[in-house]
């Protein structure tokens, strides 16, 4: 059974930061693209990263680009997500996902439907 279970969500003030983990069991991340998604109350879930199988791939929405970085340690089968300079529009649920495909895609890395499993989530709450 695949499990993706999400961690590192808090509450902070505006400028800090925070380190989400999310750690896969019962499947090997190493060759599939992982993927950050959140959702805010009321909006819908919009993705925010993706890394591909080899780490050489990744994308960012625009309003994290210089602020969020993703990564993934295979040994550790996790993919991390470091959120600098937070900002209160940031706070949201945050999902790790994954797909199985070492490519997450130009067009389709940030669409839900697009991967095969997703984490329960961790919340991230930014205050001004």
């Amino acid at each position: 059974q695949v499990r993706l279970v999400e961690s590192g969500g808090g509450s902070v003030q505006a400028g800090g930061s925070l380190t989400l983990s999310c750690v896969a069991s019962g499947y090997k991340i190493d060759s599939n693209c992982m993927g950050w998604f959140r959702q805010a109350p009321g909006k819908e879930r919009e993705g925010v990263a993706c890394i591909s199988g080899g780490g050489d791939i990744i994308y960012y929405t625009d309003s994290v680009k210089g602020r969020f970085t993703i990564s993934r340690d295979n040994a550790k089968n996790t993919v991390y997500l470091q959120m600098n300079s937070l900002k209160p529009e940031d706070s949201a649920m945050y999902y790790c996902a994954t797909r199985e495909n070492r490519v997450c895609g130009s067009v389709t890395w940030s669409i839900v439907d697009a991967y095969n499993y997703f984490g329960q989530g961790t919340q991230v709450t930014v205050s001004s």
